[in-house]
């Protein structure tokens, strides 16, 4: 499980540039004809290639979400439709309308939080099992009982809280209000990109509603975007499986590989190696060894103050790409990271006792007299040279100045063609 910590503003940029795209396309007055054109068959094509690519990844919360929103698009795109060309609304208009508004936060935020179990086709199943039963119940009150239906959705049960400004049933917004609570919980337990755009989707489809039969194409482009939203959000998080290192959070070697084919003339590069790591692991655990590449990591990002970028390179070897800078230009940078990791106590302690936050981490580090280690890291640094034909070359000079830095006893800087280190040498120590 992720920490609130792990909430990124990022998570939620390409839904709310969505967002604020469909709002304004709303409210455009005069469309030509080829817009209009789009708009209606855009729920569909969004449908058709997002639940594709969902299918195909095998990511079944994110098909039904589609689907639950389209549902409700067809259901109701039905009725604006009869509107717009008679002049009139039909006869099951209100109470069509009223079940749509009503069940579309509850289908919407069942789906949003229904994970994918082991079992693909029994989860498939059961999701499609509570679609059918839930539109068959609905759809059978509907044309059982249409008036009581109506009667007792549009009942104003709490009087004290309605409003003039209320648009929607009073059922329908208690149901919205669920519906946040419920993804903003989700959001908090597990920061992802796919749980925000299922936040600002529903926020979309809250605004949209009330809209269906006064501003035209409103529900076509809201419904499309809600599902580009989650389509998007399933595309980010692909990115950040392929592209990202899911223990230290840094961009992986792929992403490294991606940035060096973009590299100018003048860059510098390092690789960071942690000392003594494999007897470190051995002797204190696994857990205790993620820490460390963590810690590691965490101090290594800090290198962007410098101009540079840190990668996980792969097992306890980091990569720092430094575009456009010398490097003499570069040692500071690297020395003070070096420095600032060789200096760091690290506390032992138990994993079920974790500090709920930095500050309560500080306190137990000041004031523990629990055991500590220190790990240390060497570096290799390379600056591209007229004679390097490509970024491989100055890496490899960059790794064969690690090893200089390993052989000249480790916890050091070393750049690659020169025969001085920077950095004492100092062993990682155990308390």
């Amino acid at each position: 499980m992720l920490r609130p910590s792990a909430a990124r503003l990022s998570h939620f940029l390409p839904s709310l540039a969505l967002l604020i795209a469909g709002l304004a396309a709303a409210y455009v007055k005069d469309l030509n004809v080829f817009f209009t054109s789009l708009f209606n068959v855009l729920p569909t094509l969004v449908l058709l290639l997002g639940g594709a690519y969902c299918g195909v990844y095998k990511r079944q919360r994110e098909l039904f979400l589609m689907i639950t929103v389209y549902t409700a698009y067809f259901l109701l795109d039905t009725q604006t439709d009869y509107y717009r060309d008679n002049g009139k609304v039909r006869d099951d208009a209100a109470v069509v309308f009223h079940l749509c508004c009503l069940l579309l936060p509850v289908m919407f935020a069942l789906y949003a939080a229904w994970e994918e179990r082991t079992h693909l086709f029994q989860d498939l199943v059961a999701r499609l099992a509570v679609f059918v039963a839930v539109g068959g119940v609905a759809l059978g009150l509907e044309q059982s009982f249409p008036e009581g239906l109506l009667a007792w959705l549009a009942d104003i049960r709490w009087p004290s809280l309605h409003g003039e400004w209320m648009s929607l049933i009073q059922l329908s917004y208690a149901t919205f209000l669920i519906a946040f609570a419920v993804l903003i919980t989700q959001y908090i337990r597990k920061p992802r990109p796919l749980h925000a755009a299922q936040l600002v989707g529903l926020l979309g489809l809250f605004w949209a509603l009330p809209k269906t039969f006064i501003l035209p194409f409103t529900l076509n482009i809201m419904c499309s975007q809600v599902m580009l939203m989650i389509a998007s959000a399933v595309a980010h998080e692909a990115y950040q499986m392929a592209f990202r290192d899911e223990l230290t959070g840094l961009p992986g070697r792929r992403a490294l590989n991606e940035r060096m084919q973009r590299l100018g003339r003048n860059y510098v590069l390092a690789m960071s190696d942690v000392d003594h790591f494999k007897k470190f692991n051995d002797t204190h655990g696994h857990d205790v060894g993620d820490q460390v590449l963590r810690l590691v990591a965490s101090k290594l990002s800090k290198i962007t103050n410098g101009g540079g970028r840190a990668y996980r390179y792969g097992g306890e070897e980091f990569a720092i790409v430094f575009a456009g800078k010398t490097l003499e230009e570069c040692l500071p940078h690297l020395e003070v990271i070096r420095e600032t990791i060789a200096n760091y106590a690290i506390h032992l302690r138990n994993p079920d006792s974790r500090p709920q936050d930095d500050q309560q981490g500080r306190q137990r580090r000041a004031g523990s007299q629990a055991s500590t280690v220190s790990v240390t890291v060497s570096v290799g640094v390379a600056e591209r040279q007229p004679e390097h034909r490509n970024p491989e070359e100055v890496l490899k000079a960059a790794d064969q100045a690690l090893y200089a830095a390993k052989s000249a006893g480790r916890n050091c800087v070393v750049a690659h063609g020169q025969s001085n280190k920077r950095g004492a040498v100092r062993m990682a120590a155990a308390g």
